[in-house]
């Protein structure tokens, strides 16, 4: 879901999006979506419980701009990766998502070169493997301690 907030309160679009793979869109006019929340109150209900989510997960990340290192923000990002697209192999966890460093970076507000930094000392600990595009958790206890 993109520009829910704009729809709502007719305020500037102030996120954008990049797919990582394919993906398939509805788009609805801003009138067309106030419609369907007013003919549907099990729908607005949703769309709150989602912003909440969203809500408490900012807070979470803007507590950890403060408190965590990069190397610490780097391994939660990981862990959350893990927890929502990890596949369990032979190897460890790993995550095959086309993300990039820089990628990495943005999301965790980073420079990249923060990040390869944070990414090779998660490396030095035995605790992954990277190669393009993927991760290998390989231990994802350490890992999991480390972003808390």
């Amino acid at each position: 879901m993109l520009g829910e907030l704009s729809a709502i309160d007719g305020g500037p679009r102030s996120a954008t999006v990049t797919a990582l793979e394919p993906v398939g869109l509805l788009a609805i006019a801003s009138t067309e979506f106030e419609r369907l929340l007013l003919d549907h109150p099990r729908i607005a209900f949703v769309l709150m419980r989602e912003l909440t989510r969203r809500l408490r997960d900012a807070d979470r990340k803007r507590i950890e701009f403060g408190a965590f290192d990069t190397t610490g923000r780097v391994a939660a990002r990981l862990v959350e990766l893990a927890d929502r697209f990890g596949q369990q192999t032979d190897e460890g966890l790993r995550i095959d998502l086309p993300l990039s460093q820089d990628e990495l970076a943005g999301w965790t507000g980073s420079s990249r070169e923060a990040v390869t930094k944070a990414l090779r000392t998660l490396r030095a600990q035995g605790w992954i493997r990277t190669g393009r595009l993927r991760v290998i958790i390989t231990d994802m206890d350490a890992l999991r301690e480390r972003a808390e």
